[in-house]
């Protein structure tokens, strides 16, 4: 069957469509055919693939071929069944009857004689010849359809088909093309319309064909069974169906002989190149049918099952790759070589044959609109290609696996690009597909560096990352032995060495000196020359596959003096001298001439191979694969690897002296290698651009650079290099620069405030804001001016406020602490904002942030933004609290201590001073100091925070009590006092000129009036904060009163005039009050029964009063002879002995107090508020008391007369009357005045009573003894139930002279108002 191979590749190229054939029986096909092939190719079919399921085809190509046709009767039989898919899919049988006789004795044999073959899909279409307006053909031709229909169609498949007459509307439009311009009937006599009617023998020419031919020749006959896109339609479906089930026949059959194929295909016997006839035939059927998923499976299964048997043990086949114009990788092109060139005994040579496989699987990609599939296909068998590649190297020509690998590479680079088309897949499928663009870039720039560094051009190959680490770990060719030096290539090498010794290392800017990566993954010296020797023990890595680790660290390409000295030791597998036929071991220099002429007969693309016939060529081609890379990357998911392969770019740029692209690019790879952290990258770039600024005299992106170059880690560079840096910063910083630009130094120079809390501050406070600050620089460095900018967190309206420090500032290598002063500002929490600063003419700027806990060393810096405030500014508020340490009254006219606590409310009152100011009435002491202690109450929690406060809870530290003086009525608190609640003792004395006087029992005495004329003020003016700034002042009350308030009573009265009087003191102190001795000056009209004695009759002394309690002293008086005037009250009189008789009595009372200033009144004349049991000097206190005469016998009587009991009603006026009586006669004296005239007044509740009558007026009441007078008013009831009455009053009369009856307010009865009718119904 492998003989059959080069036919079926030939007939693969020439058969890719459906056949279809045609068994004219009639003679119809050349009058049909037109209309026939004009509906091809079939839309829309539907066809069923491998597992038959439906698959829709949106265009199927097919061609109608005639079975007498040389192409379908030429074929031997085992040709059919091996390429049974170019056989037809359909047989289109067309006849043609109008007789039944003729039907039955001639169509119907030679019918049954063309269908019998069950194989064969067919069906029948009947064309009728009758003309449209012959009624008795159409009936016949029908009739003839009909028995047509019954022998060769069934119930379950139609196998017939009427068809218009195209026949005569052919012919006679053929005739019309050919028609002169004449008239048409003289046309159809002539000699040429009768060739034409020869062939339509059979057809009638009537009158009327004559009259269709002078109009559009198209509509000659007529279809009797419709229109013609009916039957167009029911022909396609037909054919389609004839298509569908011989496909399904020739899938089963293709799939059960390649299932008895693939269960023999352990067999000896086996042939695999059978296998793949049948098992291509099957996928190019598919193809055919334009099943294009299906063929790909074919094609996955058959590369499946060839690699399963060609890595079978214990056949020795033929790898193939020498051939000339093998290393140029045939990916996408199937017929490159014919299947006979590569077949070997029964199977294929991998080498071709794995390629033309995925060149078919391609192929059908690329029909489905797939490249991206191509691609990733393409690039998964390179890798998997190179891999066998390398198995076979040592046999196959030298570096065929680079130069195969980046033919192949390019090649599907350039076939998918062409076929791909953006925006007609999904974006992630877009981007992946760039992905892979850029990985087939990249692999075949790996290799082709890795053919220049052979040639000698490593030293043109810039030796960053990315090529290191692509090359390091790429593995030398290996072939069997490696090239020898031609003999006639002395001229060659002597070029090559020179090219060497002129290419020097190139030293970086600043004079940064390192290391070269590496780009071998062993000394190619050394390689070379052990594969020249032979394959002895020193191979032994090459037998594991492994590689022989580098002597030379730095992968640097050897100097020819250098490699002259190395010495190739060898170790032979055999003891004993070893003769070989090589001399010496190759210099470096004819290594790379010997493997550059082996390159030469191995590339056979001239393209390729002028790509490295030179330096300029090689690095124009190493532009062209790094830009490809790198802009699909760009376009992918991979942008970092575009990023970084722009360094590649920018190193060439920056070679060959192109600064400005070259800058450009470097700038984006660096922004990467920043953004990522990727420090250890970013030096190997950074100094290259900064050289590529300098260059270009780019002053601000050079100083960016090296600001950038001083805030990577030090171990990346030397202090000496540092240090060039730094110089350079500062070079340009003091000269004149032609356009200056703010620097940013955040990533060199960062800040922080101090660990611990914020500064607290209050409106209007200035402060010194303490800040850290990190440099980055290797020595000192000196900051012209430096200023830092607040940013408010509370309050987006204030901005940002800048604060300068003045003076220069030498900021030191690590950790510096700078204090800068700070004006008031405005409430707010506050952020470290800027900090900017000039470094001689050079504006710079820092926004990072380091942590406000940082480590333990200088050195550490860090680039976080802290999120705690470092200033808090309070709104104003209470930053301090003025109260009275005591609430309860202190004594009048005598020295007193007043208590003032002083409360800081969260801030230091450090250096504060204190304004006294007493109010009137209130004297300060001179003969005491004043002195200020500790409050008792003060807890440790209300220490305040602020700057400068220290947490030291040791008591020692202060005082008890301490004295100070007041100067001007100002007083400095110490510092002690600043930060807790401390209480200032100030020795007050408040005066009163008046005596206290007593009152009734029982009388009622205004509570207010008492505490106004008690009441003292101090004005306080508080003076604080830092510069005291802040004042706060306060008047505090301080409430002095007498020791003793005093009320008497007569408690018993005898007939012979003695009164016992009782004396009733109240405590109104917080203190302990003891009675020691009392008297009582009496005024004129009363004396005492004991005349000389003064002192009460109750002799308890001393008497102790608790406070706030009450004692009485009882006194015996008595009335004087003469008569005694009442005056009116008050009427005092102040008495300096007490033999003088005055209008008022005098009580005396000598007493003690013991007491605590903390909780009030207190002894005066004690210097410690707690010490003693009483006092060691009285105290006098007077008061003095209007003892009246006790009236025996009133004047007036008023009464109030009844009322009846249905009077009082809501709403109704009644009047109240009242009956005033005099009970006796006035004197003499008296009744001259205007005494007959008696003021009355009415008082009643205004929710209960309405007054209508006068509610206040006068009366004339005669003198004389026994006068009555009535009044009456009216009044209105607002309200019903028991009620109080109005009174009647006489506001002139004291009440002791008046006689009430009823004697005390009683209730009357107040009726509802009446129902009103006016809403009642009438029955």
């Amino acid at each position: 069957m492998a003989n059959f191979l080069a036919q079926f590749q030939s007939i693969k190229t020439t058969c890719d469509h459906v056949v279809i054939a045609v068994e004219d029986v009639s003679d119809l096909w050349p009058l049909v055919k037109k209309g026939f092939e004009d509906h091809l190719p079939f839309k829309r079919a539907f066809l069923n693939n491998k597992t038959r399921n439906p698959v829709l085809v949106d265009e199927l190509p097919a061609e109608y071929i005639l079975t007498t046709d040389s192409r379908l009767r030429s074929r031997f039989p085992q040709e059919q069944s091996l390429f049974w898919f170019r056989e037809p899919y359909a047989t289109v049988v067309l006849v043609s009857c109008e007789d039944l006789d003729e039907f039955k004795t001639i169509l119907k044999p030679r019918l049954k004689l063309i269908v019998q073959n069950d194989e064969r899909e067919w069906f029948i279409v009947f064309v009728s010849k009758a003309a449209a307006h012959n009624d008795q053909s159409t009936k016949m031709a029908k009739k003839v359809y009909a028995k047509l229909e019954v022998d060769f169609s069934s119930k379950k498949r139609e196998r017939c088909s009427p068809a218009a007459n195209y026949m005569s509307s052919d012919a006679i439009n053929k005739c019309a093309d050919s028609v002169p311009p004449m008239h048409l009937k003289n046309y159809f006599a002539s000699p040429e319309f009768s060739l034409f009617t020869n062939k339509l023998t059979k057809w009638e020419i009537s009158e009327e064909y004559f009259i269709y031919l002078q109009k559009p020749l198209v509509h000659l006959v007529r279809d009797f069974h419709g229109p013609d896109t009916n039957f167009w339609d029911d022909l396609e479906a037909k054919v389609m169906e004839c298509i569908r089930n011989t496909l399904d026949r020739r899938i089963q059959f293709y799939e059960e002989e390649i299932r008895k194929l693939s269960e023999q295909r352990f067999m000896p016997v086996w042939n695999f190149c059978n296998f793949f006839i049948l098992k291509e035939s099957l996928a190019f059927m598919f193809e055919i049918a334009h099943l294009h998923e299906d063929a790909i499976r074919e094609y996955d299964e058959l590369e499946l099952c060839y690699l399963e048997t060609v890595n079978m043990t214990g056949k020795q086949r033929d790898f193939g790759g020498m051939d000339s114009g093998d290393d140029q990788a045939a990916l996408l092109n199937p017929g490159k070589k014919a299947l006979n060139q590569i077949v070997q005994d029964d199977s294929f040579r991998e080498f071709d044959f794995r390629q033309y496989l995925f060149a078919c699987q391609s192929k059908l990609l690329f029909k489905l609109t797939r490249p991206f599939e191509v691609a990733s296909r393409g690039h998964s068998f390179i890798i998997s290609f190179s891999k066998s590649l390398a198995l076979h190297e040592s046999k196959l020509p030298f570096c065929t696996r680079e130069v195969w690998v980046i033919t192949a590479s390019l090649s599907l680079i350039t076939a998918t690009a062409a076929q791909y088309k953006d925006g007609e897949v999904a974006s992630d499928i877009e981007k992946e597909f760039y992905r892979v663009q850029g990985d087939l870039y990249s692999l075949c720039r790996t290799k082709f560096m890795r053919l220049a560094y052979l040639i000698g051009y490593g030293l043109h190959i810039e030796r960053s990352p990315v090529n290191s680490a692509s090359l390091s770990m790429l593995p030398w060719p290996k072939p069997g032995v490696w090239p020898s030096l031609p003999p006639d290539a002395s001229s060659e090498v002597l070029v090559k060495e020179k090219m060497m010794f002129e290419e020097s290392l190139q030293v970086k800017h600043f004079g940064i000196q390192r290391k070269p990566l590496p780009l071998e993954p062993s000394v190619l010296l050394r390689e070379a020359n052990r594969r020249r020797a032979s394959i002895s023990a020193g191979n032994l890595f090459e037998m594991f596959d492994g590689h022989p680790n580098a002597i030379d660290g730095s992968g640097s390409m050897s100097s020819p003096a250098k490699s002259q000295s190395i010495s190739m030791s060898r170790t032979n597998s055999s003891p004993g001298n070893f003769e070989s036929s090589i001399s010496r071991p190759l210099r470096l220099s004819e290594i790379c001439v010997a493997a550059e002429h082996a390159l030469r007969n191995t590339i056979s693309d001239a393209e390729l191979w002028k790509s490295l016939s030179s330096v300029q060529e090689f690095e124009q081609k190493y532009l062209e694969l790094s830009k490809g890379a790198a802009n699909n990357y760009h376009r992918s998911w991979w942008k970092r690897h575009g990023v970084v392969l722009d360094g590649e770019i920018a190193a060439v740029f920056h070679k060959n002296g192109n600064y400005d692209l070259a800058a450009k690019l470097y700038e984006k790879v660096c922004a990467l290698y920043s953004g990522e952290g990727w420090q250890n990258l970013l030096a190997e770039v950074l100094p290259n651009l900064a050289e590529c600024q300098k260059e270009l005299g780019d002053q601000a992106g050079y100083l960016s650079s090296c600001v950038r170059l001083l805030s990577l880690d030090k171990g990346l560079f030397s202090s000496k290099e540092r240090q060039a840096f730094q110089s350079e910063v500062v070079r340009l910083a003091h000269s004149e620069m032609e356009n200056t630009v703010p620097l940013d130094v955040s990533s060199l120079i960062t800040f922080s405030g101090n660990p611990g809390p914020p500064l607290q501050l209050c409106d209007g406070d200035p402060g010194t804001l303490s800040v850290i600050v990190w440099s980055g620089f290797p020595d000192d460095i000196t900051l012209e001016s430096l200023s830092l900018t607040l940013t408010a967190t509370t309050n987006t309206d204030e901005g940002v406020k800048e604060i300068k420090r003045s003076g220069e500032t030498i900021l030191k290598p690590g950790r510096n602490t700078i204090m800068i002063n700070l004006p008031p500002q405005r409430p707010g929490s506050y952020v470290l904002g800027v900090l900017t600063g000039k470094i001689g003419l050079l504006s710079f700027r820092s926004h990072s942030f380091s942590k406000g806990a940082p480590a333990d060393s200088d050195d550490f810096m860090s680039y976080e933004k802290p999120t705690r405030p470092i200033l808090k500014v309070f709104k104003p508020r209470s930053l301090v609290d003025l109260t009275a340490a005591v609430s309860s009254a202190l004594l009048m006219n005598e020295p007193q201590w007043v208590g003032i606590i002083v409360k800081p409310i969260s801030y230091s009152l450090k250096g504060a001073i204190l304004h006294i100011d007493t109010g009137p009435g209130l004297t300060i002491e001179k003969s005491h100091n004043i002195e200020i202690e500790r409050h008792m109450n003060d807890h440790t929690d209300e220490l305040d925070h602020s700057e400068g406060s220290k947490s030291d809870d040791s008591s020692a530290a202060i005082p008890e009590v301490k004295q100070m003086s007041l100067h001007d009525g100002n007083i400095e608190l110490p510092d002690w006092a600043s930060n807790i609640t401390s209480v200032l003792w100030i020795p007050v004395r408040a005066t009163s000129d008046e005596l206290p006087k007593g009152a009734p029992a029982g009388a009622v005495v205004p509570q207010r009036q008492n505490l106004v004329e008690g009441l003292r003020t101090i004005a306080l003016k508080l003076e604080f904060g830092v510069s005291r700034n802040q004042i706060f002042e306060r008047t505090i009350a301080v409430h002095f009163t007498d020791p003793f308030s005093v009320s008497t009573r007569v408690t018993d009265k005898s007939t012979d005039g003695k009164l016992l009087l009782q004396v009733i003191l109240q405590s109104q102190v917080q203190a302990t009050l003891t009675i020691y001795d009392s008297w009582l000056d009496l005024q004129e009209g009363f004396a005492h029964t004991r005349k000389s004695d003064k002192k009460p009759i109750s002799g308890f002394f001393p008497l102790v009063i608790s406070p706030k309690s009450r004692a009485g002293i009882l006194f015996s008086v008595c009335l004087a002879s003469a008569p005694v005037e009442v005056l009116p009250f008050p009427f005092v009189v102040c008495l300096e002995e007490s033999e003088i008789q005055c209008p008022e009595s005098i009580l005396n009372i000598r007493f003690g107090i013991w007491g605590n200033r903390a909780a009030g009144a207190h002894d005066p004349n004690a210097e410690e508020p707690s010490g003693h049991d009483g006092s060691t000097q009285s105290l006098i206190f007077k008061s003095s008391l209007l003892l009246q005469r006790p009236v025996l016998d009133p004047c007036f009587a008023v009464g109030f007369l009844p009322l009846s009991s249905t009077d009082l009603q809501v709403g109704q006026l009644v009047s109240m009357r009242w009956r005033v009586e005099r009970l006796k006669s006035l004197e003499e004296n008296a009744a001259s005045e205007n005494n007959d005239d008696v003021l009355y007044e009415v008082h009643a509740n205004s929710d209960h009573w309405m007054i209508a009558g006068r509610k206040r007026g006068h009366v004339l009441l005669s003198t004389e003894q026994g006068s009555r007078i009535t009044i009456s008013v009216l009044c209105l009831p607002l309200v019903a139930g028991y009620v109080r009455p109005p009174q009647l009053g006489l506001p002139n009369v004291d009440k002791a002279n008046i006689c009430c009856n009823p004697p005390s307010p009683h209730l009357v009865c107040v009726f509802p108002p009446a129902l009103s009718c006016s809403f009642c119904i009438p029955p």
